[in-house]
């Protein structure tokens, strides 16, 4: 368990990297990826977290790449195996028990909050210059276009059921795609669920990066607004939860 805790690690600390660096160049000042308008921009962002996840599962192979709770919790209601394993890489497989769920929604969160520490550390001058607290904000956690917690609660739900249903379902294809089709899974939900709540769909990865804007010193960063925190981190659990079971249902 030690080797798939520190490839979880590994994996979401990759995934937070690229998603909040991406962020991070698309509405910090003064960085070479500001001024395209808000359209150019968000398709920028949608394709950074795809291409974050695309290189996370593929650091994160010895654990089966879970890199999200949702997904955790979603192949645990589907009553799957979290890592079939892997005989001839020599890696065994993961039952999915409470114990070793643990293990992985540890690890999990250390990975988003460490990728997003390197990402303060990557755009410090820029998180340094005077700037717009919820744009600083936006760079490590989602927040919503109009709030109201429970259509923002929903909107999260059904965004994480579409990520971990789908991704059940790539397992049980012959198409061999793997962390590509994965990626582009993740570019179709934030292009086109990801508008209302700017698409979590990940515990850890709103989680994690707030805990790290709460405490990095960083200038004029406002509040790390704790009252919506629960959205992103119920909304998705609750979806993939829901993913696992009907998965199990349907196939």
């Amino acid at each position: 368990m030690g080797e798939i805790f520190i490839s979880e690690v590994l994996g979401t600390m990759m995934l937070l990297l690229f998603g909040c660096g991406v962020v991070a160049n698309a509405i910090l000042p003064k960085t070479k990826g500001t001024g395209g308008g808000a359209s150019a921009a968000w398709l920028l962002i949608n394709f950074g977290w795809g291409l974050g996840v695309f290189a996370g599962v593929y650091t994160a192979y010895k654990s089966g790449a879970h890199i999200n709770p949702a997904v955790t919790v979603g192949l645990w209601a589907n009553g799957s195996e979290f890592f079939p394993g892997n005989p001839d890489a020599g890696l065994a497989a993961v039952e999915a028990t409470f114990g070793n769920a643990m293990v992985y929604f540890g690890a999990q969160m250390l990975g988003a909050f460490l990728g997003a520490v390197l990402c303060w550390l990557a755009y410090k001058q820029h998180f340094d210059a005077d700037g717009d607290p919820a744009a600083k904000l936006g760079v490590f956690s989602t927040g919503p276009e109009i709030r109201n917690y429970g259509w923002n609660f929903a909107t999260e739900v059904i965004g994480t059921f579409v990520l971990v249903f789908v991704v059940i379902m790539f397992g049980n294809t012959p198409s061999g795609l793997g962390p590509l089709a994965v990626a582009l899974l993740v570019v179709g939900i934030g292009a086109s669920l990801g508008g209302p709540t700017g698409y979590a769909i990940n515990p850890a990865r709103d989680l994690g990066p707030r805990i790290a804007h709460a405490v990095l010193p960083i200038p004029g960063k406002g509040t790390s607004d704790w009252g919506y925190s629960w959205v992103p981190v119920v909304g998705p659990l609750v979806g993939g939860v829901l993913a696992g079971l009907i998965a199990a249902m349907y196939g």
